[in-house]
């Protein structure tokens, strides 16, 4: 496998260097699931070493996979580099250049008093390092007198507050909808999980967050386990997934409900034994264990990309546990085409629970089950960028997803383009390692070729600029016609079938069309890119 740095993962190394050179000493980062920390911190403490002056690096982790993740990671990133790992019994620290230690073994003053000469300090889930152990850790080994700290997480929130007292800045940030347009991560689809018998406004809140032991119970007492299993039968037969539950007697009782329909599915805990757990995820990771449900375990350094639904059986307050939560199904894995989303829904008229939407610290209105997540944001951003864009691009009023006379379509790998005629559309090209994009003209006398004004814009603008490159072809059959709202006539249904296209029960001639328009469009551009 190989972990040369991504783009981003660069630019985040970068940043944080650049935090140090400007006076703050301790400094985070935050990458969606996925995005490899490991990695980033991997690399960082290769290339920080020479620089050290013959000091070391330390990796702070507070769980047993995290720590042979790093250790791991780290040593294929440089198979030179001695790494020694502290945590219970082991102490392997002495000739180590990179020391990856269990910060509950680092929190007993002798071990981490017999580590010395620590030059950069990493600490991955950062978002626990308010807690007292951690503070204490950290100011012991120079975080606060002047040795470069870099902190690592997914989701920079703690329901107990605290973190600005560690952290004087978070210098590098990448949202998740970014990976999913980057093909970094996948895209993500919920359905609701609805239990009109689940009152979540009787469960209480501590510390920010309804209480483990009363929203176990209320899933219990209200078959939500049931209907659990039956909405997961229906709607994820197909495929690997893990369930979150608030505590470990839900998480059993869950694996049992699924078992019950015949789903194979095994549950793990935190305080399970060591040997088990280890055995019980290898089986899941070979594919003989379907479902794994579990309380506190996988939302953190659990990695098994073939993992395509995720079930919150745990309905919180809390974004950061949702995105945690939700980010282990998120990553590609070959034949994966999007991740599923079941989320557990009650009665909670009291409480502000996260949801899908939590995923992304845009602002992107409200998600349905009929779109994804990139197709949410994507269509919310086009609708608000676009009315202060047209006043500059045209005086003609757009509006791309409603009242406009041209008909936008997508292919299957996301690519806008509009069908001008029967051998001619435009569509939008990705500039290769940025977020602009430029227009395209295809014919089939032709093939590809772009405009005169050939220019790369952001996705808003680009859209804009499509539409009106469009309405100035003349004769054009971009727009609407009426034939399109009457049944799918005997052709059209034939060419699905002959093509593999499923369509829907009740889609009309025209929805029909544009299936076919996309699915041959995308078979195009696919074919460009495979000769180019």
């Amino acid at each position: 496998m190989s972990f040369t740095p991504r783009p981003y993962q660069l630019d985040a190394i970068e940043a944080l260097r650049q935090g140090w050179a400007d006076g703050k000493n301790r400094v985070a980062v935050v990458l969606p699931t996925g995005a490899g920390k490991t990695v980033v911190f991997s690399h960082l403490a290769h290339q920080m070493l020479d620089s050290l002056g013959g000091r070391r690096a330390l990796v702070i982790a507070h769980r047993e996979e995290l720590l042979e993740q790093a250790a791991s990671k780290l040593l294929a990133v440089d198979p030179m580099l001695r790494v020694g790992i502290v945590k219970a019994q082991r102490d392997d620290h002495r000739d180590a250049d990179v020391i990856v230690a269990s910060v509950q073994t680092l929190a007993v003053a002798r071990r981490r008093e017999a580590i010395k000469d620590i030059g950069l300090i990493i600490v991955d889930e950062c978002h626990h390092a308010a807690a007292p152990t951690y503070m204490e850790v950290l100011r012991h080994f120079g975080a606060w007198d002047g040795v470069p700290t870099a902190g690592f997480t997914a989701t920079m929130t703690r329901t107990d507050g605290g973190l600005a007292e560690v952290w004087q800045d978070v210098v590098f940030r990448l949202d998740i909808l970014d990976m999913i347009t980057d093909g970094y991560l996948c895209d993500v689809r919920g359905k609701a999980i609805r239990v009109d018998t689940l009152d979540l406004n009787k469960v209480k809140t501590r510390g920010g967050d309804l209480i483990d032991g009363q929203l176990g119970k209320a899933l219990e007492d209200s078959g939500a386990l049931d209907a659990i299993a039956k909405a997961y039968l229906e709607h994820a037969a197909d495929r690997t997934g893990v369930v979150f539950t608030p505590t470990v007697a839900t998480a059993q009782a869950a694996a049992e409900a699924l078992r019950a329909v015949g789903i194979t599915a095994a549950p793990v805990w935190g305080d399970m034994g060591r040997d088990e757990r280890r055995a019980t995820l290898a089986r899941y990771s070979a594919g003989e264990v379907q479902v794994l449900t579990n309380c506190a375990v996988l939302t953190e350094g659990f990695d098994v990309p073939h993992t395509s639904c995720v079930v919150v059986a745990r309905p919180t307050k809390s974004a950061g546990l949702y995105v945690q939560m939700v980010g282990r199904g998120l990553r590609p894995a070959p034949g994966k085409r999007d991740a599923l989303l079941l989320d557990v829904m009650g009665s909670a008229s009291r409480h502000k629970l996260a949801s899908m939407v939590d995923l992304t610290e845009r602002e992107i209105g409200q998600a349905d089950e009929e779109r994804s997540l990139r197709q949410v944001a994507e269509e919310h951003v086009a609708r608000e960028k676009r009315r202060t864009l047209a006043a500059q691009i045209s005086t003609e009023e757009i509006n791309l997803f409603g009242e406009s006379a041209i008909r936008w379509l997508r292919t299957e790998d996301g690519t806008w383009f509009i069908r001008l005629t029967g051998a001619m559309v435009l569509f939008l090209a990705r500039d290769p390692g940025t977020r602009l994009y430029r227009v395209r003209r295809w014919t089939e006398a032709y093939g590809v070729r772009p405009p005169k004004d050939d220019v790369a814009r952001p996705l808003p603008e680009a859209l804009a600029w499509l539409e009106k490159q469009a309405i100035a072809v003349p004769g054009a059959l971009a727009g609407r016609q009426p034939w399109r709202s009457g049944k799918p006539n005997p052709n059209q249904v034939a060419m699905c079938r002959r093509v593999g296209i499923d369509v829907p029960r009740a889609a009309t001639a025209g929805d029909v069309a544009d299936l076919i328009d996309a699915d041959r469009v995308g078979r195009i551009l696919s074919q460009l890119a495979a000769a180019a």
